[in-house]
């Protein structure tokens, strides 16, 4: 069994070293710049690493540049990897984390997944989930953690992927929503946001849905949408999209169309003009991009059958519940 190393649950920043970086101090009050490394995210597991673990998390993004490490500013994946690599004392290249989507800056998780890699096996995963939620930083938590079978790629075996996009739609903006829902002032048309939406369901070469990616990112614009929900619940205007995958702010981009459908700028049969177009410039002429905070990766979903773990792993965990003996009143 990989033993637990003694941990400090202080203050956590993202370390350079953890993430695969070098640093120096700055002249600007002793703050660490960090100089980027050659990689900036590892797919191949050594081969001395055979177990692999799964792990689904949730994360609140304001604060964060999006999943994809980068040194500086910290990223969701920099945060877990540092939380790893002091409990398992491997480096981030032995780990191997690798997320099922790269979510942007300011976009939030709830069913995000990852997995990650160790040459021994674990005989309980509660120990190992209490200490990584004990380093991260309280806006991001691992909610499970689970054995995975060596086939298992928390990116490539994808099925599908479900994302909301929220919309606060009254006069004034609820100031609890505000860092989690878009705030539309004019009073939009569900009906006719549905009607466009439909338009998206099916089989579609999305060029004209996304923007122009910065690294890696898969470009091949032949998406399926499987669905495309408006719900309305109370002030919120709730969308739900699911396809087998997504271009660079892909749902961003088709929200915002809907958008101007909703506030009656244009009509519902706008989005098969734009689809056919197949030009991203043709949708800057009417929409612009919805801004990332209204946008939740709700989940991830993969085939029962490779989500089947290992003969002989120890039990999934979803967390410790804490219990009290008899009451004890020390404030009194």
């Amino acid at each position: 069994m990989l033993g637990l190393a003694s941990l400090r649950f202080g203050a956590f920043h993202c370390r350079a070293s953890a993430c695969g970086g070098n640093t120096s101090l700055a002249g600007d009050g002793g703050r660490l710049s960090f100089i980027v490394p050659e990689v900036d995210e590892v797919d191949a597991a050594p081969p001395e690493n055979k177990h692999k673990w799964r792990m689904v998390i949730a994360y609140d993004g304001t604060k964060f540049k999006g999943w994809q490490y980068q040194p500086s500013p910290p990223t969701i994946q920099c945060f877990l990897e540092d939380a790893l690599i002091r409990i398992t004392k491997l480096d981030r290249k032995k780990l191997c984390l690798v997320g099922a989507g790269r979510t942007d800056t300011g976009v939030h998780a709830w069913g995000q997944v990852a997995h990650f890699t160790t040459p021994s096996a674990y005989d309980c995963l509660d120990d190992i989930h209490s200490a990584i939620n004990g380093l991260l930083p309280p806006e991001i938590r691992v909610r499970e953690i689970s054995a995975a079978r060596p086939e298992f790629h928390a990116r490539t075996s994808t099925k599908s992927k479900i994302y909301h996009y929220k919309i606060y739609n009254e006069a004034i903006m609820d100031p609890f929503h505000n860092r989690y829902a878009y705030h539309s002032a004019y009073k939009l048309n569900p009906r006719a946001m549905r009607q466009a939406a439909k338009h998206f369901v099916g089989i579609h070469d999305f060029t004209s849905f996304a923007n122009a990616a910065h690294n890696d990112r898969d470009r091949r614009p032949i998406k399926k949408i499987t669905r495309f929900d408006v719900t309305e619940m109370g002030a919120i205007l709730q969308l739900e999209v699911e396809g087998t995958g997504f271009l660079y702010r892909q749902v961003r981009n088709m929200v915002a169309l809907l958008l101007q459908v909703g506030k009656e700028a244009l009509p519902p049969d706008i989005v098969p003009v734009i689809i056919a177009a197949r030009d991203r410039k043709e949708l800057a002429k009417v929409a612009l991009s919805a801004p990332p905070h209204g946008l939740y990766l709700m989940s991830v979903n993969y085939d029962e059958e490779i989500l089947k773990p290992p003969e002989g792993s120890p039990p999934i965990s979803f967390g410790r519940t804490h219990q009290l003996s008899k009451c004890k009143l020390t404030f009194y």
